[in-house]
């Protein structure tokens, strides 16, 4: 199977292009409402954007933004709401940003204060959403400073405007725990727009240089083929993750590499992922999944059908997402039978007999998409709002029933 395009890519390629003077073309996005909620604001900053074939076009106005003549709605997404705060900064007048859901309660202080040093007015409610910004029409750049100890988001916000700052920009990350990858994701972006970036011993250094537009290839979602992956591991399959490599910045990839560790054979085709866990016993592991955090949920399922104790540390920053993911997910697996205990930024994971239920995904795509793939090996499992997955992947279920069908197992509804 293909995996839909990158989430992560495709909101970070919508946003760099419509900084490009001129017109760029996205091919393999993904359409779910993370990136429907990131075209929805790039329309009301004045960016055109046709979304309606393949390839999507973006026609850049080279980071003259117009105020929006309304707030804008992110919808339940973290990188686009961010990403909305940095570009607001660019507007001369007034933007306000609001969400909905969770959103609302995850952080946004750290990235508050950086552009408040920048000499932007921005007032929240006690450091959540909303927010309004009061943009002077850009960013001077020069020395900026930001705490990512909450999420590398903020980092990316503001390395996607840097380019477009008054002057070069000198970026220094605190508090980033394990979660490069996602900003190697950005730097990939960048570069593809002709951005010119370098690492630093504390960050990033970014030329004033601009982003000319090009044409932009979304890679398949490396946070979506955890899915699939973890499928075979505990159907005891094989699944081949068409477009895949390890050449891939996505952390997530990082869940392929877990498996193998647990006993599955992990093979890289000419331009395919494969994991193949015929005749496999998984194997408890302990491991830190700080560098792919999100990944870490479905690899605590394939931990449930694992032959011993199992330890995943680094997940802190799962408090902070669209549910707090460490007692979310062990509410729901705790609701199937499992035992599943958190022990600070860790989960414990001991295999026991599971049993059928309903569980509450708490308004969490990944909580849900991961939850149900027990439902593969234990009979009665369903999804109380399967309708949550189309934030990232609207196609989810359809998915899990051809893998199902193929592994000769139900899938959960």
């Amino acid at each position: 199977m293909r995996p839909p395009g990158s989430k992560s890519a495709t909101i970070r390629a919508l946003a760099v292009a419509a900084l490009a003077e001129g017109r760029s073309h996205i091919y393999g996005a993904l359409r779910a409402d993370d990136t429907v909620a990131m075209i929805g604001v790039l329309r009301s900053f004045g960016i055109a954007v046709d979304d309606r074939g393949e390839p999507w076009a973006v026609d850049g106005t080279g980071g003259r933004l117009q105020a929006p003549k309304a707030a804008l709605d992110v919808l339940e997404s973290g990188l686009t709401a961010r990403i909305a705060m940095v570009l607001a900064s660019l507007v001369e007048g007034r933007t306000v940003v609001d969400g909905r859901g969770h959103l609302r309660q995850r952080p946004i202080d750290a990235l508050v204060r950086t552009l408040t040093d920048q000499g932007v007015r921005v007032t929240t409610t006690v450091g959540f959403l909303p927010a309004s910004i009061d943009g002077l029409g850009g960013l001077w750049g020069g020395e900026m400073t930001v705490d990512c100890s909450k999420s590398s988001q903020f980092a990316t916000a503001l390395l996607i405007a840097a380019p477009m700052t008054s002057e070069p920009t000198r970026l220094r990350v605190e508090g980033l725990e394990g979660s490069f990858g996602y900003l190697a994701l950005t730097l990939q972006v960048m570069d593809a727009f002709g951005a010119e970036v370098s690492r630093t011993f504390t960050g990033f250094e970014v030329a004033n240089s601009g982003y000319r537009p090009t044409d932009y290839v979304v890679e398949p979602d490396a946070s979506s083929a955890v899915y699939p992956m973890v499928a075979a591991a505990i159907t005891g399959g094989r699944v081949e993750l068409e477009g895949l490599t390890r050449d891939s910045e996505h952390p997530d990839l990082l869940v392929a590499r877990r498996l193998g560790d647990m006993g599955c054979a992990i093979s890289e085709e000419k331009q395919s992922l494969v994991v193949d866990a015929y005749g496999v016993t998984l194997k408890g592991i302990e491991t830190d999944m700080s560098a792919a955090p999100d990944g870490a949920l479905a690899l605590v399922v394939a931990c449930l059908f694992a032959d011993g104790v199992s330890r995943i540390n680094g997940l802190a920053s799962l408090r902070f997402k669209e549910s707090d993911r460490l007692s979310a997910l062990s509410d729901v697996l705790s609701s199937l039978g499992g035992s599943v205990s958190i022990e600070d930024e860790c989960l414990v994971i001991r295999p026991v007999t599971l049993a059928g239920a309903t569980i509450d995904p708490h308004g969490d795509h990944r909580i849900a998409m991961s939850c149900a793939l027990v439902g593969l090996r234990v009979d009665g499992v369903s999804v109380a709002d399967p309708d949550v997955v189309d934030k990232t992947w609207p196609g989810y279920w359809e998915m899990l029933e051809k893998l199902a069908s193929g592994a000769g197992a139900a899938a959960p509804r």
